[in-house]
Parts: C-alpha cells; structure tokens; sequence
C-alpha cells in the first residue's frame, strides 16, 4: 500500500512535468509480483513504461543483448530532441537523469512518508527510492523502459523454447508481445557513452511463471497444483543466503541467474507429472543440479537470446567458488536455511 502510494504520486508528477513521459505507464516486475518473494516484501521492482514510435535497433555487441536505439522518422513529439546524441541515438543516460530530477524534486514535497532517492549505483538502471517503513526500511527499483510494438530482434529467433512446454501457440503469442528496452549500460563498449538499451523480458518472464502449466489447469482453483513457483522460491532464497554469507566472492550473481536456470529447467521438464506438489524436494535438488552444471561449465544461456551466455567466462573462479558452496549446501541437507 505504501509503495503503491508512493509510486501514483510519483507517476503523476512525472506525466505533468515532460511532455515525453505523458504516457508512461507503471507496470510491476520482479519476485514480489511473480507470488516467488520468500522473505519479507521488503524490494519491490516498478518499470516505468514509455511508449515509443517504431525504433531502428542496432547491435551494439555480439551478445544480442544490448542494442542503440533512433528513430525511424523524426518524433512529432520535439521534446524527444533532448534526449538523442549528435549522431541521433536516443541515450539512455540523458533520460535516466531527467527522470531522476523529476523524482528527486517530487520526492520532498511527499510529506506524510519518509522517502529519499539512494545514491546513483555505477551500471545500475534503477533508480532506488528507500521508504522509511519504521522498523525497516522499504527499497523500491524504478526501471525506466521503452516499450516498443514491433517484431523482436534477429538474436532472439532461437530462444524461448518452450514448445513442449507450454505449447507453440503460446510461443507465437508471446512473441507477439511489445519489445521491452531498459536503460543499461553496456560494459563492454569501449567508450563508455550511457547511451545502450538492454532487451527486458520481464513481462513475458512474468506471464510464464504465472502461467506455467503444461496442462492449462495447473495450480487454477479446481484443477491439480504443482511444486515449480515452490522451487523457483527455494532457488532464490538459497542464493539469497549464500550472498549474505559470502557477499564479495558472489556479488556478481543475481536472482535471475537462478530465475534462467528454473526456466531452462522447465523445458528440460515440461510435464506437470514432473513436478507434482510433493515433489519438491527432489524437483528442487534436480534444478540445483541443473544449475550446478551450469556454473561447472560457465555456460548459462539465456532464456531468450540463445548467443547471450549469462556466466561471462572471466568469472570461472567465481562460478566454482558458488558450484562448491551448493554442493555443500546440498550434499549436507542445506544448513544455510537453518542459521
């Protein structure tokens, strides 16, 4: 409630103070609205949607991944001029700090909650609101991204395999989904400009989590319940834990490291049979499994950009630093959920 407070303030005042965020719209994302969020709803995601004319995308690296944004034709909206660079890219950047302005001015005249803006996190898209919520403290991620109508990229051709999952229709329809940008700079440009966009599937991750049977009546009120949301649960707060344990030698690894992984484990095990409710205990050890090879190899594809590796090759210490940690964790009947 307090969020959502927050949040319809915050939107309406950015609608009314540029005319090119007239139309944005918020949309939830994240553990908390995907019904997988273990411990207190403490971290919130909200992607502040932006509407945008048909865009020209260009690679700007081999991952398929990260892309420069222009327009095709010259918006009739003049206020988009502000935001591209001298060779007409639309940056990032300059869109990220107008908004942050915009809520960083919005931000001290809410007077019946504590609320400030954190400090600009170096390569993070968000930007981090902390409600003072006594006695703790809530942090809410505002994800600026462009939703664009208009086919997805050549790199995404071979992904979301999820036929004998959920079925091919569904993967047509899923690919006719708007095309989700977030404001994230590329690392591996040379020249680092702040004007990348990263391809976001957070809305079709969203759609499958909650829509995830192979038979169209799992887990609905009257028809037989499964143990995949337990599991995808299970994941996150293991390596929650392991974060907390070890923050350095893990920071790296995020949430949706785990996230890909249960979904690769989804299509290797399509069948509802595969993850019965009482089940979870083994459906659970079978995605660590799948994962733990993944760290042993450095390869974790991504779900929707097959080129795309999420475990960057010069982290292999790392990658077996984790892959050891879960093993431990597994071969002992995870201790860490027990401290």
């Amino acid at each position: 409630t307090l969020v959502n407070r927050v949040i319809s303030r915050l939107v309406q005042a950015i609608r009314g103070k540029d005319s090119c965020f007239s139309n944005i719209e918020r949309q939830s994302a994240g553990s908390y609205y995907e019904r997988v969020k273990i411990s207190e709803p403490n971290e919130f995601d909200i992607m502040l949607v932006m509407p945008v004319a048909r865009i020209q995308l260009d690679e700007s690296d081999d991952t398929g991944a990260y892309y420069y944004a222009s327009f095709k034709r010259s918006p009739k909206e003049k206020g988009w001029l502000k935001f591209l660079e001298e060779d007409g890219k639309l940056s990032a950047f300059k869109m990220l700090q107008a908004l942050r302005e915009i809520i960083k001015q919005e931000v001290k005249n809410i007077k019946d909650v504590e609320v400030t803006v954190a400090r600009k996190k170096a390569g993070s898209p968000a930007i981090t609101l902390q409600i003072k919520n006594p006695p703790s403290e809530i942090s809410v991620d505002i994800i600026l991204t462009l939703e664009a109508q208009q086919s997805w990229p050549l790199s995404t051709q071979g992904g979301l395999k999820i036929e004998q999952w959920l079925g091919t229709k569904v993967r047509r329809d899923l690919r006719f989904r708007p095309l989700y940008l977030v404001a994230k700079q590329n690392k591996r440009e040379k020249v680092l400009r702040g004007n990348t966009w990263r391809l976001s599937f957070s809305h079709i991750e969203k759609d499958m989590i909650n829509n995830h049977g192979n038979s169209k009546t799992c887990c609905e009120a009257d028809g037989p319940k499964c143990c995949r949301k337990g599991c995808l649960k299970l994941l996150k707060y293991l390596l929650e834990q392991l974060k907390m344990k070890h923050p350095k030698e893990l920071e790296k690894f995020c949430s949706y490291h785990v996230k890909t992984a249960f979904l690769h484990s989804c299509v290797t095990w399509p069948n509802d049979l595969d993850w019965q409710l009482g089940d979870l205990d083994h459906c659970f050890q079978k995605c660590l499994g799948f994962f733990v090879d993944c760290l042993q190899k450095s390869q974790l594809t991504h779900f929707f950009i097959p080129q795309y590796n999420l475990l960057s090759l010069e982290d292999k210490a790392r990658h077996h630093f984790l892959s050891r940690k879960i093993s431990h964790e597994l071969n002992n009947g995870f201790p860490v959920f027990h401290e």
